[in-house]
């Protein structure tokens, strides 16, 4: 157990960084909350959510009240802003609700809500169906001229566990409205989680590192070759 715990280390050090650099790059690029101009109007649905969530506006976004979330978005509002289609939303893929309404979309594809597993309110044009179709969502309203889906279902059996499209030693999980993934079950990995084991994080990271580190000295090599030839 000792020399298992001391292999971990290295690999949640590389795991930290890491995500200690997505979360810098999405603190400094949340393009999707000024996507058009204005702000979250008090009345709006986002606005009101935001309002009893005790949240933050931030242009087109309501940021989340707790510390931890500070900088989660959870409501994104691109009512009225001209759209014709809708392009990367990733950004917002945490939100719980986004209000598309009062755009002259075309369509609107499925996987531009990929990954979206907390949306549960999708307020959409009349004319623009909802992602997944209705089977994908407890409830479909046209409600105002527009279309409001409620309540996203989890794609995966009733009970909960694996979908019959998982491999064996998986298990099936939302992924958004209309997707499911499947994840490799406890001590599985590798494809169709055939791998049984510990997955070698810190070979893996630890190669990776090193590579990055050769060619990035290769490259400071060349360069310095190069100034020196000027």
């Amino acid at each position: 157990m000792k020399a298992g715990n001391g292999q971990l280390k290295p690999t949640l050090i590389v795991f930290i960084i890491y995500l200690c650099f997505c979360t810098t790059q999405n603190l400094k690029e949340l393009q999707v909350c000024s996507r058009c101009s204005g702000t979250v109007l008090d009345g709006s649905a986002v606005g009101l959510f935001c309002s009893s969530s005790a949240g933050r506006i931030a242009g087109r976004c309501c940021m989340g009240n707790k510390t931890s979330d500070h900088e989660r978005i959870i409501g994104l509002d691109l009512s009225n802003c001209s759209l014709n289609h809708v392009e990367y939303l990733q950004e917002a893929s945490t939100a719980l609700l986004i209000d598309l309404s009062r755009n002259t979309l075309v369509n609107i594809s499925d996987l531009a809500f990929q990954g979206f597993t907390e949306l549960n309110y999708l307020i959409l044009p009349a004319d623009i169906a909802c992602p997944g179709g209705n089977s994908s969502w407890e409830k479909v309203e046209l409600k105002e001229g527009n279309w409001l889906c409620e309540g996203q279902k989890n794609m995966c059996n009733q009970t909960g566990q694996m979908s019959v499209h998982c491999p064996e030693f998986s298990q099936c999980g939302p992924f958004g409205p209309g997707f499911f993934e499947c994840s490799c079950a406890d001590n599985y990995y590798g494809y169709k989680c055939l791998r049984q084991g510990e997955f070698p994080g810190f070979q893996v990271f630890g190669a990776i590192g090193a590579s990055t580190l050769v060619l990035s000295l290769l490259l400071w090599v060349t360069q310095r070759r190069k100034a020196k030839s000027l």
